[in-house]
């Protein structure tokens, strides 16, 4: 079986999947804050474009990817697949472990499949501005690099935390043109309120969303454009899963274990909803204990952000106004996650698991020395229970096929390698 299973630029998708035909139930629907009344689609239009509304409530299974966003998919699209055969003989696991690596994209990570797609569509309909939040500078990098494509302008609100742990990822979205502000910022209310109340406030995504959404309702001719947690996100990624079939398929194996870290969920939806209806397939949802949302939150209504200005969603949360610590996995800080994935939670569909960071960091040390990647820390949460789960077939001498998502490389991520090598982690 060949390490590496690549696919044919010919081959990558030409339609993303959506989920929302397939989910056991019909997902509640967001609510308007003022009226707690399901959210009228025309009232989004003041932060997004009309197509993108039309896919976060689209019932098609398919949805074609538009020319111009494949075009720009086959700078790094398709992304590989490998079989970790190194990682297999140092566990001495039986197990096949296949990971797909989305580290090759020019920012580095997953979240350009997405980024792209939003860009155009923005784009197409004459907006000039977009605004964000973003916790590791994954998702801000990403938009920066698709803006800069489509000759827009770009405000990232970068978690305070992240913008200080990780100055490389605010200089790579500075190359691309876009504008990086330390949230919370005195530049927007949301922002005043928190460094009122806590002058030294580490910032979260809550908040960095609630700076970027009011930037974008206060401002003409700007849209704001969101990372994970909204189905059209989500389903953006699936590009990720739609090719991992063909290259199983290719392998010859079927997967028993699909494993993705989640923050808000846009990285293990994208590797995991195409294979949702597939029986017999455990899939697994992992993510930090410092933010255990999926393990200990509650599954209600609650805003998107801290401030309260986003629609609310039926998900599960730890509150809006809960600040994680300021782990060094700053994609994974979130106070919520995507209503669809929280629904395949609430049904068992999906298995939630809660990681230390330091069990996290040892994963990502054994995956460096063993494969040679080193890994984004959101994605080392994804390496440690692929460890265990093959540790688990090895005891039970099973030959499982463990799939997991590697959504980005960890090159702006050394400081905090250097500070667990040190001992400095927590």
């Amino acid at each position: 079986m060949e390490k590496k299973i690549m696919l044919d630029e010919n081959e990558m998708p030409d339609r993303w999947y959506n989920i929302l035909p397939d989910l056991p139930e019909p997902l509640p629907p967001p609510l308007d804050p003022e009226t707690n009344e399901p959210m009228k689609p025309e009232k989004l239009e003041a932060i997004f474009p009309k197509e993108l509304i039309r896919q976060e409530m689209s019932e098609e299974r398919y949805i074609p990817i538009p020319k111009e966003v494949r075009d720009i998919y086959l700078l790094w699209r398709p992304t590989p697949l490998i079989r970790a055969t190194r990682l297999e003989e140092y566990l001495k696991t039986p197990a096949k472990i296949f990971y797909k690596y989305e580290g090759t994209s020019p920012p580095g990570s997953h979240k350009p499949n997405t980024a792209v797609a939003q860009a155009y569509y923005n784009a197409k309909e004459g907006i000039e501005r977009l605004t964000t939040e973003t916790g590791a500078g994954q998702w801000g990098s990403a938009l920066a690099f698709a803006t800069r494509l489509f000759d827009m302008e770009c405000r990232v609100y970068m978690v305070r935390t992240s913008y200080h742990q990780k100055p490389y990822r605010r200089v790579l979205m500075e190359l691309w043109n876009a504008e990086v502000i330390p949230s919370p910022s005195n530049l927007t209310e949301s922002g005043r309120r928190i460094l009122e109340k806590d002058p030294d406030s580490p910032g979260s995504l809550g908040i960095a969303i609630s700076e970027a959404v009011e930037d974008a309702v206060k401002n003409d001719n700007t849209n704001y454009s969101l990372g994970s947690v909204l189905n059209h996100v989500l389903l953006h990624q699936t590009v990720i899963g739609l090719e991992a079939e063909k290259q199983l398929e290719i392998a010859g194996v079927e997967p028993d274990i699909m494993i993705g870290c989640v923050g808000g969920g846009s990285n293990f939806a994208g590797l995991v909803y195409p294979f949702i209806r597939k029986d017999g397939v455990e899939f697994i949802a992992v993510e930090p204990e410092s933010c255990p949302t999926l393990t200990k939150g509650e599954y209600r209504y609650d805003f998107g952000d801290t401030a309260g200005l986003t629609p609310l969603l039926k998900m599960y949360t730890l509150g809006k106004d809960f600040v994680p610590p300021p782990i060094h996995a700053g994609g994974l800080r979130y106070h919520g996650d995507a209503p669809t994935l929280s629904l395949l939670v609430k049904h068992g569909i999906v298995k939630a698991r809660a990681v230390a960071q330091l069990d996290t960091f040892r994963a990502g040390k054994i995956f460096a020395e063993t494969e040679g990647i080193v890994p984004a820390p959101e994605s080392t949460h994804a390496i440690k229970v692929a460890i265990d789960e093959a540790l688990k077939a090895k005891e039970k001498g099973e030959e499982k096929v463990i799939v997991f998502n590697l959504s980005g490389h960890g090159h702006f991520d050394l400081k905090a390698y250097q500070d667990f090598m040190e001992g400095k982690l927590s």
